[in-house]
């Protein structure tokens, strides 16, 4: 295979077929993709023309921008009630994480079942419990929800319905990114839809500046 486009074999365990990401905006790499059955993903710059995707059958799903933050930045707020631990119910955990990511690029997939969707978050926090790579996030010793990290990169993160929108998660945020900022990373960053308001403003409300926005294109070929 080409390496103008990669299977994504996380993504086949959650929808059942061959998924791929296209690793440049080339007609080269789309003319490989629609003779590659399955699923595909393109990240290009919201900047670019978009004439050839429309002509290869791709359809836009979502906008990605790049918060990141470093300690001279960071405006950490604190509650006494509010704690993070590695030290997680992993059960809980994912009972928090199903159906919470209906801002995600693969639930506004007109082409992808949204169980399936759930499915593939689901597979991925269970990986991340297992790697001990998610902090639990606790109001008053309750689980409220988690942020997970690879390296210095928060990679997923859920609150549960009863504790959004009370201005909690910035106390979670907070002492997650103080950890891991302390641990000697120059930054933290993540990845977020545009269309995620609460956590745009959120991370705003942080410190975070944001960067490196990126169009998120699909296309199913059958």
């Amino acid at each position: 295979m080409s390496t103008l486009i990669k299977p994504t074999p996380w993504d086949a365990a959650a929808f059942g077929m061959p998924t791929w990401e296209l690793l440049e905006y080339s007609q080269a790499a789309l003319q490989q993709a629609a003779q590659t059955p399955g699923h595909h993903t393109i990240k290009v710059d919201p900047l670019a023309e978009k004439r050839l995707l429309h002509e290869y059958g791709f359809y836009y799903c979502d906008t990605l921008i790049e918060p990141r933050c470093n300690k001279a930045r960071l405006r950490a707020a604190q509650h006494p009630d509010a704690t993070i631990s590695m030290e997680i119910d992993a059960a809980l955990a994912q009972k928090i994480c199903h159906r919470a990511f209906v801002h995600g690029r693969f639930h506004r997939d007109f082409n992808l079942p949204k169980a399936a969707a759930d499915l593939r978050y689901d597979n991925w926090v269970r990986q991340l419990l297992a790697a001990r790579q998610v902090y639990g996030l606790y109001w008053q010793g309750e689980l409220a929800g988690f942020i997970a990290y690879s390296a210095s990169s928060l990679v997923l993160h859920a609150i549960a319905e009863q504790y959004r929108g009370k201005g909690l998660s910035k106390y979670w945020w907070s002492a997650v990114c103080r950890e891991l900022l302390e641990a000697g990373h120059a930054e933290v960053k993540s990845s977020i839809s545009a269309t995620n308001l609460a956590v745009l403003n959120l991370y705003a409300s942080l410190g975070f500046s944001f960067n490196n926005p990126q169009d998120i294109y699909h296309r199913l070929v059958p």
